[in-house]
């Protein structure tokens, strides 16, 4: 339905963007950190982190970092094959420029296909090809269901931010429930709707973003971080790290600074 043809890791506060050049292939955009100012076909749009913004082959657009402020994002260069393409976000040719409750589910899938894609891992271009695609279905039924609510929003939030504090423990929908005042079925059906994951497939995540940024940042061994991260069983966490980043937890100890291990 579509193939990667280049990818950007885009940092800076002096970047500068437009339809001039690759005008034949269409963009996906993954705001990580800051903002920046887009104009799509004459719309203006403001971009920051966890928004998702998609622009069709050919249209008139341009982008740029707003003054003074630190940005980085992802940008896919893709060339969609107008027979085979199903989503209509895809289809209509318009862009899109949007808050993405997958956002922290699908982020970190892309960040490791595009660490492939840089290291030139085999069928790289066939993973990412295959993340984006799945990233953009869920997005799709997201932008398919309309705006959530504000009260929504709040109380999502909130219940990221408790997994955020108790991540190292079991979480389960009746303490997400009580910590919004709703029902423990609400709690769990609202997450899914709005993350995309379940509670427990959000607390893997977040053990999962931990994990990479110890193996790489700490002294602790393989054995010491899944302990520390809840898993008793240090083969279960190898397995569930390799399935979230393609790679075993001990690709990323070579990461570590010299002298660090």
């Amino acid at each position: 339905m579509l193939t990667v043809e280049k990818i950007s890791f885009d940092r800076g506060m002096g970047w500068y963007g437009d339809s001039k050049e690759n005008a034949d292939l269409s963009l996906f955009i993954v705001m990580t950190y800051g903002k920046c100012l887009f104009r799509i076909n004459g719309k203006k749009v403001i971009a920051e982190k966890g928004d998702f913004l998609y622009v069709p082959a050919g249209a008139d657009y341009y982008g740029k970092s707003v003054p003074t402020v630190f940005h980085e994002k992802l940008v896919y260069f893709l060339k969609t094959h107008v027979n085979y393409v199903t989503l209509p976000l895809l289809q209509k040719g318009i862009g899109v420029a949007a808050k993405a409750g997958c956002f922290d589910y699908s982020v970190e899938r892309l960040r490791s296909a595009a660490k492939e894609w840089e290291e030139d891992a085999p069928y790289a271009s066939v993973r990412n090809a295959s993340v984006i695609m799945e990233t953009l279905v869920l997005w799709s039924r997201e932008l398919d269901r309309g705006e959530p609510s504000d009260i929504c929003l709040q109380h999502t939030e909130k219940m990221k931010a408790f997994i955020g504090s108790g991540y190292r423990e079991k979480v389960t929908k009746e303490q997400l429930g009580e910590c919004i005042g709703r029902s423990p079925n609400y709690a769990a059906s609202l997450f899914r709707r709005m993350t995309g994951q379940t509670i427990s497939e959000y607390v893997h995540a977040v053990r999962m973003r931990t994990a990479v940024y110890m193996l790489t940042e700490s002294l602790l061994s393989i054995t010491e971080i899944s302990e520390y991260l809840g898993y008793t069983d240090v083969s279960y966490f190898q397995r569930l790290f390799k399935r979230q980043f393609g790679v075993p937890p001990s690709h990323y100890l070579k990461e570590r600074p010299k002298g660090v291990y």
